[in-house]
């Protein structure tokens, strides 16, 4: 068995050994010693494999498999620029803290810097971006035993490194696999290990557990609390929700933060402290942060008043403090108890009721369908125990805005950079780890045309049953209610920040293999999302109208708060 062979089998074999169930590849020469032996490991039903044609969708493809799973998921490349392709998805899964592991393809270093062929400077080229990286010394001949114990320790401490099972700070780790041709079997030698190449007696190498229940810790606050809880891993979000609804604490969570839908969790947070005069009168003393907040300005300047105590409950040793004000720090939640302030939360959730019932009665009286009335229809619509992904520029705001939690739905979304490329590669990640229970993923359409390739299945590949939602405002309808669309920059906003692209969504999800709805009318959506996946379905709406709603909704929240 020729050194590159061994390699890749000793390494695919502690990968399985340290708990690893999936592993997603893009095709390349470079790294075709570990491809086979993931394919071997396949046959034998030890793993399930993934293979992408495009590096950037197979990356954010692990990134949905590990964040829907909780397991680490390896994502194999071969050198050169495939390398660069990943980095997108190296950076979402360090800012959200996912663990994936990256390994990539590399010459051995007598061929670098040489100006040989598919090569460049791989080794850090992650930068802080990942929580360990490895230079991997070249597999040799006549060292078997020596760089056998070498190659499992090292799968090892990235299986535990990335999983954050010491450190509590999960994330991506990257190993460059430096190969030196023969890369492939010189025959169909079985993927035997027992000889020279066996691994450490006894089962498992490692046993690679999930974060820690986070217990209680500090003495409760102030009475008047409200705790808010932004993009954090689903049972931090759910443990955060459980302690206010002890402390009987208003609750604005984020879809994603695994709180949205608990008891006290507030429908159009972001509405209710979008209007000064209420929240004047119903100023918190203390706001509890768990997690890392990002879609909400009307948040973000709560947590910025000088006059608000605020205290971060943390996912890791590093946590989000974007307007630099919180005052205590901790890994653990606080214990229950204390005194309440009486009508403290009812007050918030009669406001909530108010606001909520405003914008149906306004998203129910335009005529035809908005993406803020499709984001608020499809969560209603979906089925007990599905998965929902929402991209991340409109949709997950419009969920956050107007959908009815719901504690029965799991939600993702890609916060860490909250970036929209790789969205739809995510969600067929998530989709083909989540289960039982059906898929949807909703996002643009610019979105959708970003991350094409993700929508490529190749032959043999698992269909997910995955249902996506796009709304399709011809281009990126964002930019239409934020400072760009305003009136004074009309000359360049079409071509500038509207991009219209003028393609049939439809037609081209159809164009690569996908079933595909037309929805004109908001009263067919359920219909449509019953017919199940892979689907697509597209939803028309208008830029400029959109724009125009979301002012309106923020003028009704203010009008159904005015009132007694």
């Amino acid at each position: 068995m020729n050194p590159a062979t061994a390699f890749g089998r000793v390494l695919v074999d502690e990968l399985v050994r340290g708990g690893v169930t999936d592993a997603v590849l893009a095709p390349g020469s470079r790294s075709a010693p570990v491809a086979v032996a993931l394919a071997a490991a396949e046959r034998d039903g030890r793993l399930r494999l993934h293979v992408r044609i495009d590096e950037r969708t197979a990356a954010f493809l692990a990134l949905g498999l590990a964040k829907a799973s909780g397991r680490p998921v390896p994502v194999l490349t071969t050198s050169g620029t495939a390398v660069a392709h990943l980095h997108a998805a190296v950076l979402e899964a360090d800012s959200a803290g996912i663990p994936l592991l990256v390994l990539t393809a590399d010459r051995p270093p007598e061929l670098r810097a040489t100006g040989a062929n598919q090569t460049i400077e791989q080794p850090g080229l992650y930068g802080r971006a990942v929580r360990w990286a490895a230079d991997v010394g070249v597999p040799e001949a006549g060292r078997e035993a020596a760089q056998n114990r070498y190659w499992r320790s090292l799968v090892a401490k990235a299986l535990i490194t990335a999983t954050g099972a010491l450190s509590g700070d999960p994330g991506p780790v990257h190993l460059n696999l430096a190969l030196r041709e023969p890369l492939l079997p010189e025959s169909e030698e079985p993927a035997d290990l027992s000889g020279q190449w066996a691994g450490r007696p006894g089962g498992a190498a490692w046993t690679v557990a999930g974060p820690a229940p986070v217990a209680p810790a500090e003495p409760p606050g102030p009475s008047r609390t409200l705790l808010v809880v932004g993009d954090a891993p689903p049972a931090l979000g759910r443990a955060a929700a459980t302690l206010a609804g002890a402390c009987h604490w208003p609750v604005i969570a984020e879809p994603s933060s695994g709180a949205w839908g608990a008891e006290g969790a507030l429908r159009g947070g972001a509405l209710l402290l979008g209007v000064p005069e209420w929240l004047g009168a119903h100023r918190p003393d203390r706001v509890l942060v768990v997690g890392r907040p990002t879609l909400s300005r009307p948040v973000s300047a709560l947590l910025g008043d000088p006059d608000v105590r605020v205290e971060t409950v943390a996912a890791s040793p590093r946590w989000a403090d974007a307007v630099r004000s919180s005052g205590h720090v901790s890994l653990t939640l606080p214990a229950a108890g204390g005194p309440l302030a009486e009508g403290w939360r009812p007050a918030w959730e009669d406001a909530a009721n108010r606001v909520g019932a405003a914008a149906d009665a306004l998203l129910e009286a335009r005529p035809g369908p908005t993406a803020a009335r499709l984001a608020r229809d499809v969560v209603a619509a979906l089925p007990t125990g599905s998965l929902l992904v929402l991209g991340s520029s409109t949709p997950v705001r419009d969920v956050d805005r107007l959908a009815v939690p719901r504690g029965d739905v799991a939600v993702l979304a890609n916060r860490g950079v909250a970036g929209i490329d790789g969205t739809i590669s995510t969600a067929v990640g998530a989709a083909l780890a989540h289960g039982p229970g059906p898929a949807f993923a909703l996002l643009g359409d610019l979105t959708l045309l970003h991350d094409l390739t993700g929508l490529l299945l190749g032959d043999g590949e698992p269909a997910p049953d995955l249902t996506v939602v796009v709304a399709d405002n011809d281009g990126g309808g964002i930019f239409a209610q934020l400072e760009p669309g305003e009136e004074r920059h009309a000359r360049d906003y079409r071509r500038v920040f509207g991009t219209p692209h003028g393609r049939d969504v439809a037609a081209v999800a159809e164009s690569l293999g996908w079933a595909a709805t037309r929805v004109a009318d908001p009263a067919d959506l359920p219909a449509a999302l019953a017919l199940g996946g892979p689907r697509v379905v597209v939803v028309r709406t208008d830029q400029r109208a959109e724009a125009e709603l979301a002012r309106t909704l923020r003028q009704a929240a203010a009008g159904a708060l005015g009132r007694s």
